[in-house]
């Protein structure tokens, strides 16, 4: 494959993962405020706009994309060199503890909020919502992170091609 190819995919790679970036941090300072508004009746409101579709539909497409565009970037960029070898692992290493996380710890929640039937007690509402707003910072960070080094990755590969 041509290094401007390669290139091609590691920018795609650090694209989507922005895009997934923003999207999750949207959810932080839009979505999540207007969950946590006036509970239970802003959860309530809340799962009927989640009824036909939600967030995680967005998350469950793109999210395996841009893991193997992070998994063919490393493929591609092994023998570049060590840093670019290691930030690229690391990178492909967040985005799948994001979804590990997003499993672990999200999606109980996200029952809880939008899809357990009848609605939890206020009190349990407000405790998962709490944790779900806080927590979200982390995967924010966790994606923001391997953007970073994916970048620094990029940026590597741009030097020593002058070099």
């Amino acid at each position: 494959m041509q290094m401007n190819m390669k290139k091609i995919v590691l920018f795609f790679s650090i694209i989507l993962a922005g895009g997934l970036l923003f999207t999750n941090s949207y959810n932080s300072v839009i979505d999540v405020k207007s969950w946590g508004a006036d509970i239970p009746q802003s959860i309530e409101t809340a799962r009927a706009y989640f009824s036909t579709i939600n967030p995680g539909n967005f998350f469950r497409v793109l999210s395996p994309i841009n893991q193997l565009l992070a998994l063919v970037s490393l493929l591609i960029f092994w023998k570049s060199s060590v840093h670019v070898r290691i930030f690229l692992g690391i990178s492909l290493l967040l985005y799948v503890l994001v979804d590990v996380f997003t499993f672990a710890y999200f999606y109980p929640r996200n029952e809880i909020l939008f899809i357990d039937k009848p609605l939890a007690s206020v009190t349990e509402l407000k405790l998962a919502w709490s944790q779900w707003k806080t927590m979200n910072w982390i995967r924010n960070l966790m994606l923001l992170t391997g953007v970073i080094l994916s970048s620094i990755s990029l940026h590597r590969i741009y030097i020593k091609g002058k070099v």
